[in-house]
């Protein structure tokens, strides 16, 4: 890093005093962020429309047989509040101070420790890159199949993930530009969508669904874990999002933007998932589209939405995490690091996670990996309000030979108790992570002479 921003001291918070709004495309970096170029609404507008993840339909299939339609989007609702409180609770750092997770991360884990939660981290991510792409792809090919007879999926596949590597390369001028002009979009098809299925299988729904008598105990809970899970890899790294919203939210109001703007795209799309599975059988993301819509130019446009909402929602969630790691761990530029990101999202096999007849592998899959990121949450927050009490010095964070050199040993202890824990209780492995990642953290670094260097 260059010697002006390892000079930066404690009471310092980049980016608080910078009246600059232009932003120079793709001139994304680790250091602490001056230029802010998002506002309120543009923030919103960038977690609706990024928030578009199909695999919440898969999730929705998922809870098929366990959970009534009341249980379901309660369930939902829960998961989006957990959500809401959990990115800004651990969006603060970057928030006030303009670091990304990568930078927040080395006060816990050390510069050499950090490398451990970044690829925790970017590995689902990539795989989330490669499943999206894959049904996004899918979208498309059934479109040209349809209109033109052009029935190619290896085709569309690697056409589309190489035009969001060249969205990726934009950074976050691009992502606001497309998050913004797209959520009105996304909003309208979901709401069509949720009519569509409501009037084509409402009659046998209401019996089946509303009757149910389902489940308030662990199914119920799980089922929240499903759909916040989805979210648990944005936890740990909303500071790489929050570094570029513009001062002046408080945490109540930011708690707000974000529930808010998650709650209505997974609701929609949840209980879209839920009743068609639940009527047709299906888990398949495409197939459940074209179970909704019996009408031919609605079904294209449809499936065209597909295809669009997974290329806003890849660019924000599924790019910059991983990008970030290898800007840090092999000193990239931002635009040579996500060419590699979108390269790797093809070796990701992503048409294994869900078959036509289950979700299955989707769900395996979130529960495993919210075992591995619900523990360095816990870490990530303990550290910053509990040891640091809400005040970092942005010089140490940035210098490779200080207090933070190194592997921080109770970090990386910690986050084993906490996976433990999880995989104990898988159904709900995030929140079962929790309290023994953080408790056991807390007293590591209170107690273990090794980590004294840590809490300067």
């Amino acid at each position: 890093m260059s010697t002006s921003t390892s000079a930066l001291t404690s009471d310092e918070a980049p980016g608080a005093t910078s009246p600059a709004t232009a932003k120079a495309v793709g001139a994304e970096s680790l250091a602490p962020q001056s230029t802010r170029i998002m506002g309120r609404t543009s923030y919103f507008l960038a977690w609706f429309g990024g928030c578009v993840s199909i695999g919440t339909f898969a999730m929705g299939s998922s809870v098929v047989g366990t959970l009534n339609l009341l249980q379901a989007t309660l369930a939902i609702a829960i998961g989006c509040f957990v959500i809401g409180v959990a990115l800004a609770i651990n969006g603060a750092a970057g928030y006030k101070y303009g670091i990304p997770f990568m930078v927040q991360a080395r006060s816990a884990f050390g510069f050499t420790g950090t490398r451990i939660p970044g690829l925790v981290r970017a590995v689902p991510a990539i795989v989330w890159y490669g499943f999206q792409s894959w049904i996004g792809a899918g979208a498309l090919n059934m479109v040209s199949a349809t209109l033109f007879g052009f029935d190619n999926l290896i085709f569309y596949f690697i056409a589309f993930q190489f035009l969001q590597i060249g969205l990726s390369v934009l950074g976050f001028q691009g992502i606001k530009w497309l998050e913004n002009i797209g959520s009105a979009f996304i909003l309208c098809s979901l709401m069509y969508m949720f009519y569509a299925t409501v009037q084509r299988y409402g009659d046998e729904l209401s019996t089946s669904l509303l009757t149910m008598e389902g489940s308030w105990g662990m199914p119920f809970w799980s089922a929240t874990m499903l759909f916040l899970g989805i979210y648990s890899t944005m936890m740990l790294n909303v500071s790489d999002y929050s570094r570029e919203h513009k001062k002046g939210t408080g945490p109540g109001l930011l708690t707000t933007i974000y529930a808010m703007s998650i709650l209505p795209c997974t609701l929609f799309m949840g209980l879209i998932g839920y009743m068609v599975s639940q009527a047709t059988g299906t888990a398949d993301p495409i197939q459940v589209f074209a179970n909704a819509v019996d009408n031919t130019p609605l079904l294209m446009i449809t499936l065209l939405f597909i295809a669009f909402a997974q290329v806003t929602t890849n660019v924000l969630n599924n790019v910059v995490p991983p990008t970030y790691v290898l800007m840090d761990v092999f000193k990239l530029k931002f635009s040579v690091a996500t060419v590699i990101v979108g390269l790797l999202a093809f070796a990701t096999f992503p048409w294994k996670l869900v078959q036509p007849e289950s979700a299955a592998g989707l769900q395996l899959f979130v529960q495993t990996y919210s075992a591995f990121l619900g523990p360095i949450f816990a870490i990530l927050v303990v550290d910053y309000y509990v040891i640091r009490r809400r005040t970092l010095d942005i010089g140490k964070l940035y210098d490779e030979n200080g207090p933070y050199q190194g592997i921080n040993q109770a970090a990386l202890i910690a986050t084993a108790v906490g996976i433990i824990a999880a995989l104990s209780f898988s159904a709900v492995s995030w929140y079962a992570s929790l309290i023994p990642a953080g408790l056991t953290y807390y007293l590591l670094m209170k107690h273990w002479p090794a980590c004294q260097r840590f809490t300067q």
